[in-house]
């Protein structure tokens, strides 16, 4: 569609000199002011020509009748003025041809946009705390910054992304402390990170009782900052033990990262921040602590080092961020993690800008709203959470009933069934804007009804089935659309790129998710109301087979920008 309103705007640009002759409007602002209409009956595009009201001095209605007038454009059918607005039909034929055809052409890559060519993008996300349980509450950040990363590699980006996990800190005493006391090796190798989790929500149990054993654990953490053999030797233990268990969680999910450098990685390299802080003289004391004040930017100060000169999260983001820089050279850093660390990323974005960094402004946050159960606060040390690996078990449980019921003799049950069930899960949490709260209700997570995953996945199968039955069509036919069904899914098939932009300018893949539904809804009204293989008409039977082939290309590859699976067979 971005070809057809190129060629449009730059028709209606025509017009706009002819009878404003002294007007200076390009055809790229133009094509920025084409509009959908809400009704086809309304046209295809619209220009709502009050916003050219004010530069040619003139009243919209007029504007309009004057681009309507004798207006000639080989993609549109016709055109009209109507109440201040210039609406355009397209030609349905002319659109097949260019559209299909650009499908058929490009296969896996249309769609993608050229924005990212040399430019390299690094995504943080993900990142569990080491020894926790992965559960539903990670899945914003994992699904999200996935999608991001698929999106912009679709865009020609370079991309790295980075499990920074969260590898460090004072849960480790606590954990090591709970282990001697109360856990064994057999117990631990055995039950692996659920007994890991047994030990954390046990120590926070006892504490609440016996308040000595923060400071027991407060102790063993120092050790391990001070290189202490035997506790350095469990907490790689422990990360080992996490790593193994997240690394079949991502494996279902399709994910791969580039690093898995945590926190500890960096305390070595965030001295040589906090001198550049010094130096600088942007540091001072405040209460025995040091900072960064903010005051005159509207924040609070950005803590730097405790009053017993020990690091916290900003030493460590920014020594992150230069070391990310230096290695990858980025142009761009995004970092997905919950709203309620927003200002936590303003505070250090603004403190390296104050360092002199300037690529200060390529750091992005990508913030998501927090998720609930049942209405419920999650909450790992008081257990209160739903593990990802039995979420994702019930959803393949689910699926795998169905099918049994359904089609028994489905080859590769298993695996469809693990692709339809997570990707029920994925499709629910990303259907919404990502700064929306979610209630998690495990049985609308897990519907087959209505606008879901296996929905999409299943319009996706029927498209494979009509090209398994029809055969592939032939391109080099001249195609026909004869109905308003067909007409629909090849706009809808053109808006594709429109909406790879549009997801990667406000980091949302909720718009794939609703284009997804959009192509779906119009493949399957299509579907039902257009005979497809029982036509006698050779090139209409063929215009709907290259239909069929487009919808199965379009959601194949726009399943890939939101962790998704193709599914052939249900």
């Amino acid at each position: 569609m971005l070809y057809i309103k190129k060629i449009i705007s730059e028709k209606i640009e025509e017009k706009v000199r002819s009878a404003y002759p002294e007007a200076e409007i390009g055809a790229d602002t133009i094509e920025q002011m084409l509009e959908y209409p809400p009704d086809a009956k309304m046209g295809d595009l619209a220009l709502p020509c009050f916003k050219l009201s004010k530069t040619l001095r003139n009243a919209p209605p007029r504007i309009a009748a004057a681009i309507a007038d004798g207006f000639d454009c080989p993609c549109v059918e016709r055109a009209e003025a109507l109440n201040g607005y210039f609406n355009l039909y397209l030609d349905g034929n002319y659109m097949a041809r260019k559209v299909l055809l650009e499908i058929s052409e490009k296969k896996e890559k249309y769609g993608a946009p050229s924005l990212g060519d040399g430019k390299v993008v690094v995504l943080d996300y993900s990142s569990p705390n080491v020894a926790k349980p992965f559960h539903i509450g990670h899945l914003g950040t994992t699904v999200i910054g996935h999608s991001l990363k698929r999106l912009h590699e679709f865009a020609g980006y370079k991309c790295v992304g980075i499990n920074y996990l969260g590898d460090w800190g004072t849960q480790f005493g606590k954990l090591i402390v709970a282990y001697r006391m109360w856990g064994n090796k057999e117990l631990i190798e055995e039950g692996g990170i659920d007994k890991l989790v047994e030990l954390y929500v046990k120590f926070h149990a006892e504490a609440e009782k016996d308040a000595s054993l923060n400071d027991k654990a407060r102790e063993e953490f120092h050790k391990l900052e001070q290189g202490d053999e035997e506790n350095i030797a469990l907490w790689q233990w422990f990360v080992e033990i996490s790593l193994a268990e997240y690394q079949k969680t991502y494996k279902q999910l399709g994910i791969e990262f580039d690093s898995y450098k945590g926190e500890s990685f960096y305390t070595d390299k965030m001295p040589a921040q906090v001198q550049k802080l010094r130096d600088m003289g942007l540091m001072k004391i405040d209460d025995g602590a040091s900072i960064v004040d903010l005051e005159e930017y509207g924040m609070p100060p950005c803590l730097i080092l405790k009053r017993d000169g020990s690091t916290l999260y900003p030493t460590r983001d920014i020594a992150a961020a230069v070391y990310r820089k230096e290695t990858y050279g980025f142009d761009k850093a995004i970092y997905v993690t919950s709203a309620g660390q927003s200002l936590h990323f303003k505070q250090w974005f603004k403190v390296v800008e104050l360092m002199g960094y300037d690529w200060y402004d390529k750091l992005v946050h990508v913030p998501y709203g927090t998720v609930s159960i049942n209405g419920e606060k999650l909450a790992t040390r008081t257990g209160n959470v739903i593990l990802l690996k039995d979420l994702f078990a019930l959803a393949i449980e689910k699926v795998s009933a169905i099918i049994n019921e359904k089609n028994p003799d489905l080859p590769n049950r298993e695996e469809t069934a693990e692709a339809v069930g997570i990707g029920a899960v994925v499709f629910y949490y990303l259907s919404g804007s990502r700064m929306k709260d979610i209630n998690f209700l495990m049985e609308d997570a897990l519907s087959f009804d209505g606008n879901t995953g296996p929905y999409v996945q299943y319009t996706y199968a029927r498209a494979c089935s009509v090209l398994e039955k029809g055969g592939e069509p032939d391109a080099s036919m001249e195609f026909t659309v004869t109905a308003d069904e067909e007409k629909e899914l090849v706009k809808a098939l053109s808006t594709f790129e429109e909406k790879v932009l549009e997801a990667i300018d406000t980091y949302e893949p909720s718009v794939i998710i609703r284009y997804i539904l959009d192509v779906a809804s119009a493949f399957n009204r299509f579907y039902h109301n257009c005979t497809i293989l029982g036509v006698d008409d050779e090139k209409i039977r063929n215009t709907r087979l290259m239909l069929a082939s487009a919808t199965k290309t379009v959601l194949g590859n726009a399943f890939g920008l939101v962790c998704m699976k193709k599914t052939e067979k249900i």
